[in-house]
């Protein structure tokens, strides 16, 4: 298959995946009930970004072009490890790989196996051909490359397994807000989103605010509680209760909405149901110190993107910041 060709295929895939086809209606249900954290809205939202931000044809020819395509002759084999946080969190991996005209080896995690396999199947069917060029697998020996996805302890094994080839490893990241205080409540319902969508497992979630001293947390909280209804789910409301025991065990000063927890923290990662904050001096250099953090995959707010848009990732925002297509284009 040419690019075009390629283009053309993914294109197809976008009008598939917003269309109310049964099997594929039936898939997200399945990806739900085999993982209770994919529930049906989140399983949606990532398919609107999915065929909203990646699968347009226009979009996708101005970006592939910009880089050369290998063909059959020049192709490797690129083995690929998912991650599993968010629905489909590692389909730009495979789109990359796809487009840039390599074999692809996937490692599908085990709490998204269904909708990625699915899709796959389903663009087999459409291109028989792909049989030979797309194939997920349980062990990845023999690739030409690979790109990892995974936590800090699971990136050691990468490197140890993968360092001596071409490689992307990809280690723990997560996403912080600056706020100065002039926030509108639009605004902040928005910064909800950026919070609280995926359950906050995404490494685009927001999990850490920069607050200035005096600020007013009121109508934060009462923007929080758009997501209240997480309450409503057994997994999510077992990680808050389980955290707000720690502080009040701990005599810890925290605040919440009973919906979330928020606590004055130094670290940027916070746990399922919590949200940490730290006061920031308004004439530091805290735009320039969370730049340079190497843990920090998105900055929204005072400087940043605009509140809303950190799970609306385009298909430029690459993730680590590591120009994955670019990547490709060396092997």
């Amino acid at each position: 298959m040419n690019l075009q060709q390629r283009i053309e295929l993914m294109g197809r895939l976008g009008d598939y995946m917003r269309s109310e086809e049964s099997e594929w209606i039936a898939a997200k249900a399945r990806a739900y009930t085999w993982n209770n954290w994919f529930i049906p809205d989140f399983i949606d939202k990532a398919v609107d970004n999915i065929t909203g931000q990646f699968l347009q044809r226009e979009a996708l020819t101005a970006w592939a072009e910009a880089y050369p395509v290998k063909t059959e002759n020049t192709a490797r084999t690129v083995g690929v490890i998912m991650a599993g946080n968010i629905p489909l969190v590692g389909f730009h991996d495979f789109l990359c790989v796809f487009l840039s005209g390599h074999r692809q080896r996937i490692k599908i995690s085990s709490k998204d196996d269904v909708l990625l396999p699915f899709l796959i199947k389903q663009l087999i069917q459409w291109e028989p051909s792909l049989a030979n060029s797309v194939e997920i697998s349980p062990s990845l020996k023999g690739c030409d490359a690979y790109i990892a996805t995974g936590s800090n302890n699971s990136s050691r094994y990468f490197d140890y397994y993968f360092g001596k080839y071409p490689s992307i490893i990809r280690r723990n990241r997560t996403s912080v807000a600056v706020l100065s205080g002039a926030e509108t409540t639009t605004d902040l319902e928005k910064l909800a989103d950026d919070v609280q969508l995926y359950f906050g497992l995404g490494c685009r979630n927001v999990t850490k605010l920069y607050v200035p001293k005096e600020y007013d947390f009121l109508p934060l909280l009462n923007a929080l509680r758009k997501y209240q209804f997480f309450f409503d789910h057994n997994k999510y409301r077992n990680n808050y209760d389980y955290q707000l025991a720690i502080y009040l065990m701990n005599n810890q000063f925290y605040m919440t909405n009973d919906s979330i927890v928020l606590v004055e923290h130094t670290e940027l990662f916070s746990p399922i149901g919590t949200l940490y904050y730290e006061f920031y001096e308004p004439n530091g250099d805290l735009s320039i110190e969370l730049s340079e953090n190497q843990s920090v995959q998105c900055i929204t707010g005072k400087g940043g993107l605009p509140f809303g848009s950190t799970q609306s990732p385009s298909l430029q925002d690459y993730a680590d910041g590591v120009d994955t297509m670019a990547f490709l284009s060396t092997l």
